[in-house]
């Protein structure tokens, strides 16, 4: 599985793969095919970059 790192830390900080995928600008499916392949380096700071943002709201 690709982006491991992503969806544990995701799961982790009960934030869901979809509002991740809206707060980049794309659709859950687009998000989720992306997921099939490892990102750059770049997209990960952007994803754990949303991660936090989006747990600091649920708080």
């Amino acid at each position: 599985m690709q982006n491991v790192e992503i969806r544990r830390t995701a799961a982790g900080a009960g934030v869901r793969l979809w509002q991740i995928a809206e707060a980049m600008g794309m659709t859950d499916s687009q998000f989720s095919r992306k997921l099939r392949k490892e990102f750059s380096q770049e997209d990960k700071e952007k994803a754990f970059s949303i991660i936090r943002e989006l747990s600091k709201e649920a708080r």
